[in-house]
């Protein structure tokens, strides 16, 4: 099978050394990714030692320290520094564990698999495609005995996809980092759009929780169906949500315009504009029930509402509880929420991140706002400059993932050539 593609390409700039040795070897990239994929690290369980061990190995041959950063035994982090030119450092950012797959669904191998220029694979796209292209920028700097203008480090991390404390938060907590400016290697670009995030909205996951009283099903007239007062409730919520003018600081507003240049072709000009303007509100489950011969007691719900950033996730609450005091036992059980975070104008890391980018794929950049979250946010919450940056294919988390040799190498000149630019501005 061969994928026609809209190759990553150098403009007619000069180019470092060791972006030359990454665009010379795009089977190194390969080869690396179809290793990465052949371990298991799907989370849950998220266990990374053995990946780990590999990625080590890889470093040690290339003449670079490791070190470990362990919380959990089952899941340790990686840090390996690349001493620079200046002591000032640009973290790449980068997790081990994939979501889980259901491998009989698939046409392909999930632990990899290659078919011409497609690689597929869990993680093929989320994150071990970029880990791959990372894992070649360091290669690339050993290979030529290069010293890069600044201190590179390789944060390669576990327990992203669950969100969970192993990983990025056990770095933050041991001060086993600290960089002037971080990029996560997290895939922002299709091959014909391309973009840089540099925010990410925030979330409110409340869980409702309705009552009612028991019955017989032939009888439903004589209980109170707690399903349907959660329902009702439910359709308010969204109603108020989806018209609820948010207050967002001026800084996002050229953010949110460029946000929805970049998603107006998938998605049409005007949902995309509520994406960003409006809260967006997911019912993700519902539970209900006993049997289908009795009217049920008792209803859970879980709903994902996502906020643009600078909105306070507390403020909606409060609107979601004034719409639940007109419906009778229907309460917020649980809340969990997230404040958005974003760049400001000047950050330091932006224009550096969408110059490399430019420069390698010949495209122009969107400097965008993600719809979902990342660790860029653990970053930007300890005042490090951060921006997600990876070019891929929009098939994160589905079947028959895949990513191809073009975006392998693709990314790896853009990480490679993305500390030059920094030395620019």
């Amino acid at each position: 099978m061969t994928e026609t593609t809209h190759h990553p390409r150098l403009a007619e700039e000069s180019t470092p050394e060791p972006v030359d040795w990454v665009r010379e070897h795009e089977d190194r990239a390969a080869e690396l990714l179809l290793e990465l994929l052949s371990f298991d690290t799907q989370n849950p369980p998220g266990r990374t030692g053995e990946i780990a061990d590999w990625i080590e190995g890889r470093f040690d041959d290339w003449g670079l320290e490791t070190d470990r950063v362990v919380s959990e035994p089952a899941k340790p982090n990686l840090v390996t520094t690349l001493q620079g030119e200046r002591d000032e450092t640009v973290l790449f950012n980068g997790h081990l564990d994939t979501v889980p797959f259901h491998a009989g669904r698939w046409s392909r191998d999930p632990l990899g698999e290659r078919d011409d220029d497609r690689i597929f694979g869990r993680g093929a796209t989320d994150m071990k495609g970029p880990v791959a292209s990372l894992l070649l920028t360091a290669n690339a700097f050993a290979a030529t005995d290069t010293t890069p203008p600044f201190t590179l480090q390789f944060a390669l991390v576990a327990d992203e996809e669950t969100g969970g404390p192993a990983g990025t938060e056990t770095l933050l907590e041991r001060d086993a980092v600290d960089p002037d400016v971080c990029v996560v290697a997290e895939t922002t670009s299709a091959p014909e759009r391309r973009s840089v995030t540099v925010a990410e909205r925030g979330r409110l996951w409340l869980t409702l929780e309705a009552t009612g009283q028991a019955a017989h099903g032939s009888r439903p007239m004589l209980g109170v169906n707690a399903i349907d007062r959660l329902d009702d409730a439910i359709e308010d919520c969204r109603a108020v949500l989806e018209d609820l003018d948010l207050s967002i600081d001026p800084q996002m507003e050229s953010v949110i315009e460029e946000s929805v240049e970049y998603y107006a072709p998938a998605m049409g000009r005007e949902t995309a504009r509520s994406l960003f303007e409006q809260p967006t509100a997911n019912l993700g489950t519902f539970n209900g029930g006993d049997a289908i011969n009795s009217v049920p007691e008792r209803a859970v719900a879980e709903l994902d509402v996502r906020l643009t950033p600078s909105v306070d996730p507390s403020a909606v609450l409060t609107t979601v509880g004034d719409v639940l005091e007109d419906h009778d036992r229907v309460s917020v059980r649980e809340v969990s929420s997230t404040a958005g975070t974003y760049e400001s104008q000047d950050s330091p890391v932006i224009d550096p991140a969408v110059e490399a980018t430019r420069q390698v794929t010949g495209d122009r950049v969107y400097r965008r706002c993600a719809s979902g979250g990342s660790d860029a946010r653990l970053f930007r919450n300890e005042g490090v400059p951060t921006v997600e940056l990876g070019l891929g294919h929009g098939n994160a988390h589905s079947t028959d993932e895949y990513t191809t040799t073009d975006t392998l190498v693709g990314n790896a000149a853009v990480y490679t050539l993305l500390p030059y630019r920094c030395g620019q501005n």
